[in-house]
């Protein structure tokens, strides 16, 4: 880290209110998937939620979704006249399960009625 680079103070709010890894970070140097790492590392145990990878996991300043390439500079990440840390949001959201199509719901019934044809039931 260069002496003097810009620091800024932040803390991260999970869904249920708990505040994780307060800490000061670099403005110029930290990205936002760094601080997705971070998070998942210090997640508390015990959680009914837990995030499995940075792409579950979503960060939330100022209304908006952070991307993971941005630094903190990038991200318009600033104190402004705001006394203390920034609290940001942070929404887990684990990728969605691939829907069947229908071809591979036609494919798994025809398989069935293959395995029952082969295997009558008694």
């Amino acid at each position: 880290m260069a002496e003097g680079e810009e620091r800024i103070e932040l803390k991260f709010r999970i869904y249920d209110g708990t505040d994780i890894a307060h800490d000061t970070y670099p403005v110029s140097t930290t990205t936002v998937g760094t601080l997705k790492q971070k998070l998942i590392a210090e997640w508390p145990q015990g959680k009914t939620v837990i995030p499995k990878s940075v792409n579950d996991v979503k960060l939330i300043h100022a209304g908006k979704v952070l991307e993971n390439t941005k630094t903190l500079a990038d991200s318009r990440i600033t104190f402004g006249d705001i006394p203390g840390a920034i609290t940001m949001h942070v929404v887990v959201q684990p990728p969605i399960a691939k829907k069947k199509t229908e071809e591979e719901e036609e494919g798994e019934h025809a398989k069935d009625k293959l395995m029952l044809m082969h295997y009558p039931v008694d």
